[in-house]
Parts: C-alpha cells; sequence; structure tokens
C-alpha cells in the first residue's frame, strides 16, 4: 500500500515540527559555545527558515521514493 499525499505531507510536517523545537533548544544551548549570542527572537526566525526548507525537502523527497517505489511494484508485475 502506498502512503497518499496528504499523509506523507503530515507525516513531514510532524516530523519538521519536532525538529523545530529541538533546534532551537539546541541552538540557544550550542551558539554561546561558539561565540554566536542571538536573542531568542533571532533564533526562533532562523529556526523557522531552516524548518520551511527542511519540510519543502522531506515533502519532496517522500513523494519520488514514492513514486519510485510505485513504478518498481508495476515494473515487477509485468514481469510476472
Amino acid at each position: 500500500m502506498t502512503q497518499s499525499r496528504r499523509m506523507s505531507l503530515m507525516e513531514a510536517i510532524t516530523n519538521v515540527a519536532v525538529g523545530y523545537v529541538l533546534a532551537v533548544g539546541a541552538q540557544i544551548i550550542v551558539f554561546p559555545w561558539f561565540g554566536l549570542h542571538a536573542r531568542l527572537e533571532g533564533n526562533l526566525v532562523l529556526g523557522l527558515l531552516f524548518t520551511a526548507i527542511s519540510l519543502i525537502c522531506g515533502y519532496a523527497l517522500r513523494r519520488l521514493f514514492t513514486q519510485f517505489d510505485c513504478q518498481q511494484k508495476r515494473t515487477s508485475q509485468n514481469w510476472s
């Protein structure tokens, strides 16, 4: 069974939302170790930018691999 586009999007959103929270927390802890000091607003905005990129990439890759899987199943059925 293949995953629907909607479920692919929901999975990607959930994955990225959890990643966003972890990333902002990591930025707040790790940035000062490298001499980078951003206010909370800066960390949130930077996290949002990377989250948007990650969401688009995750969704596109999921759909690409789903398409490859469907093509592979069709090819194997033709050989049967």
